[in-house]
């Protein structure tokens, strides 16, 4: 299990979530501990930019869309590093708030 688990089960049932996630990757955008408010998404409805609850060779990650190609999305954070491609199946939910 990962540090969002618990997480992605509540946005598979149709739930809203909030979590404090720490780290530095996603700087600038989302900074350590801010409260993020992730809710259910239809991955169709996703934009490049967009920052989504997701999982990149078992690994947990809210991060940053980078491209979508053919219904696949390539996940990186927001300081130049890229995680990988994932299908459809890999996105739990899309970031919708961050607040202090």
């Amino acid at each position: 299990m990962g540090w969002a688990s618990m997480l992605i089960l509540k946005l598979q049932a149709g739930e809203t979530v909030q979590f404090r996630p720490r780290g530095h990757s996603m700087r600038g955008k989302i900074e350590s501990k801010q409260l993020c408010t992730v809710e259910p998404v239809d991955p169709d409805s996703l934009a490049v930019g967009d920052i989504v609850l997701c999982k990149v060779s078992g690994n947990q990650y809210l991060h940053l869309v980078l491209a979508i190609d053919a219904g696949r999305f390539q996940i990186g954070n927001n300081r130049g590093g890229v995680n990988g491609w994932i299908g459809r199946n890999g996105i739990y939910g899309r970031l919708t708030r961050v607040e202090n």
